[in-house]
């Protein structure tokens, strides 16, 4: 079975949490803290294999987990990382975001390996927050969490030409001829339901893949036939060898096929409809392929330059135009054509930036606590709720343990060194407010 397009969802590990110990040794006076940093969370990796052809692997299972880092321990003792994960795609897969649509990877060359989902960092322990003048930091850091989402993968066949035209021309019985493919051939329209890939050799040194693309008829990029499904095939090619039958028994004309299909690239991708072409007039054995072939090529000459009367059954025609196809790419380049999108990279320093917006109306399913524990009357008239985003301002906040009360302590100088503090009184934040920071909300005490 061919697969192409597969949606899966992947989750990094989370990272281990950091130690709070300190020495207890019965000689060490004064220990001090001792607690390990706890490990980095394993990633989730897609890595191009070129021994595959399909994503099918991805068709029986979905849901992709990376191992947790594991937690530090007393005596400085750093948690193991967890274990990444590694999954294997065809050479000229793209893999983008599901949600957004960015393009998170274009998978290429051979062995590319690019990070799908990056695994949290460990939490540091306490032995890592001793200072001069804080020598018992009786806290540590939860491990973050590892990046989730909801990824989707399509694989564009990676090949020098493609071979282009209506069912039932005799693309598979081309690249049959061409190659050691064996496509399923047979005399009715819609006999390829998947591309098929062929090695081609020139001679002994040289050669060149082909792939022959099925189901392109009128409405192919709006969703008619099959071709929808394999026009993101051709984008990869350098060449398009574009097949007509001239036998007449097909009952159509094969000047209306030619201007049909390349409508279809045009209409699909403007950057498709300027590829190259070369024809081969297929089916040039039988009857009345000659009055049609005298008719026909004077046009195609002076639309693409190049026309060979061919028979892919016998092989009439084919080595003229097996060399043509080869010495028309020697004189294109050898690189992939590049994206249609740009490639988001994790590259480059985080975020610091961060903002605060109110959030006028209480969300349903919400309850919060505005009991103050400052001891001073809380305003309840209008409680309000305040939204602080940012990425370095929640990963704070969901590294900190809640429960631990130097940790929040820490918390909240970091939030005020920040001036998250002094932003929110200035935008008249009050006693039992809400503050919203990712899922985590406090109670705003001034």
């Amino acid at each position: 079975m061919f697969v192409d397009e597969v949606s899966i969802h992947v989750k990094a590990g989370n990272g281990g949490d950091g130690a709070v110990s300190f020495r207890r040794e019965k000689h060490v006076p004064r220990g001090g803290p001792d607690g390990g940093d706890g490990g980095r969370g394993g990633s989730v990796a897609m890595v191009a294999d070129p021994n595959l052809t399909t994503l099918i692997d991805f068709r029986y299972r979905r849901d992709y987990k990376a191992g947790r880092g594991e937690n530090g321990a007393g005596n400085q003792k750093h948690g193991a990382n967890g274990a990444d994960i590694e999954l294997k795609v065809p050479v000229g897969t793209l893999m983008a975001d599901a949600a957004t649509g960015e393009l998170v990877a274009d998978f290429v060359r051979p062995e590319q390996r690019e990070v799908a989902a990056p695994g949290g960092m460990g939490g540091r322990g306490n032995a890592r927050f001793a200072t001069s003048t804080h020598q018992t930091p009786r806290f540590g850091e939860k491990g973050e969490p590892g990046e989730e989402r909801d990824l989707r993968l399509e694989l564009k066949l990676l090949a020098d030409v493609g071979l282009i035209g209506f069912p039932n021309v005799g693309k598979s019985t081309l690249i049959a001829r061409l190659s050691a493919a064996r496509p399923k051939i047979a005399d009715y329209p819609f006999t390829t339901l998947a591309p098929n890939l062929g090695v081609v050799r020139v001679d002994a040194l040289h050669a060149f893949v082909v792939a022959d693309i099925p189901g392109l008829i009128e409405g192919a990029h709006a969703g008619a036939g099959l071709g929808h499904q394999f026009l993101r095939h051709v984008e990869r090619t350098r060449l398009l060898v574009h097949m007509l039958d001239v036998s007449g028994l097909s009952g159509r004309d094969p000047w209306d096929d030619f201007g049909i299909v390349n409508r279809e690239l045009r209409a699909y991708s403007e950057r498709l409809a300027e590829r190259p072409q070369l024809v081969a007039l297929n089916k040039a054995d039988m009857p009345a392929a000659a009055a049609v072939i005298r008719d026909l090529a004077p046009r195609l000459k002076d639309a693409v330059g190049a026309v060979f009367p061919i028979s892919a059954l016998t092989g009439d025609g084919v080595p003229p135009l097996l060399y043509a196809i080869w010495d028309r790419l020697q004189e294109l380049p050898m690189e992939a054509p590049p994206p249609e999108v740009e490639v988001v990279r994790f590259t480059g320093p985080p975020d610091e930036s961060w903002e605060i917006e109110p959030l006028h109306e209480q969300e349903p399913g919400r309850s919060v606590d505005r009991s103050s524990r400052s001891g001073r009357h809380a305003d309840t008239t209008h409680p309000r709720t305040w939204v602080v985003r940012g990425k370095k301002i929640e990963r704070l906040v969901v590294m900190t343990d809640m429960e631990n009360e130097a940790g929040v302590r820490r918390l909240q100088r970091i939030l005020d060194r920040m001036g998250v503090v002094g932003r929110l009184r200035a935008l008249g934040a009050a006693d039992g407010d809400t503050v919203r920071i990712g899922t985590t909300e406090f109670e705003f005490i001034d």
